[in-house]
């Protein structure tokens, strides 16, 4: 399984070194290379194509799923961080006296979990994709403010501080996506402890 992942991301950046479309191809992409996300150092980046003779509708699709796998990591990376550095909920995780803090962290904790409590995640990830996150009509992707409980921005910005702070959860979040891989793959590698030796552990 580890060979066929390697595998996959091998050939996603050869992708990367690929010949550059042209003609109408190249007139669709340059239509976004003014979005938001386009800075350097890889300014206007999309190896796979992803975009070729995409219009506005599909652009700002592909965004919203960016902006969601951006913040589901950073809960991921937080979350791994957290169990790695020992910090449980106190008490049983079910009624057959398994302790929350007998799961370990990692790809181990993760087949630790009962299934009753897997299922419960599930079903609320589930939740907030079907009901409870709703995108604003008329507002860039990612804006949940439609959503039935507040969500979004806390307070009010100027349009010059909103498109900053845009920009930095963008950023924020590929690296999160980054992050969140590099510690699948050392957890699995068995090298984690040299990677995260700077966290404390309680």
């Amino acid at each position: 399984m580890f060979k066929l992942a390697t595998i996959a991301a091998l050939v996603g950046s050869a992708a990367a070194f690929a010949p550059a479309p042209i003609g109408k191809a190249t007139t669709a992409l340059n239509a976004f290379e003014e979005e938001l996300g386009v800075q350097p150092p890889l300014g206007f980046w999309d190896p796979l194509g992803l975009l070729t003779d995409a219009d506005q509708e599909k652009f700002d699709r592909l965004r919203a799923v960016e902006i969601k796998h951006g913040r589901i990591c950073q809960l991921g990376v937080i979350g791994y961080l957290t169990t790695y550095a020992g910090i449980r909920l106190p008490g049983a995780i079910n009624t057959d006296g398994l302790q929350f803090s007998d799961i370990a962290s990692g790809w181990e904790g993760s087949t630790q979990v009962p299934v009753a409590g897997a299922l419960q995640i599930l079903a609320f990830a589930g939740f907030l994709e079907l009901v409870g996150w709703k995108q604003a009509e008329d507002s860039f992707p990612g804006d949940f403010s439609a959503s039935s409980f507040p969500v979004g921005f806390i307070q009010d910005y100027s349009e010059e501080e909103m498109e900053d702070l845009r920009a930095k959860e963008l950023n924020q979040g590929r690296a999160a996506q980054m992050g969140l891989l590099a510690l699948m793959v050392h957890d699995k590698l068995g090298n984690v402890d040299d990677l995260l030796f700077w966290v404390p552990k309680v």
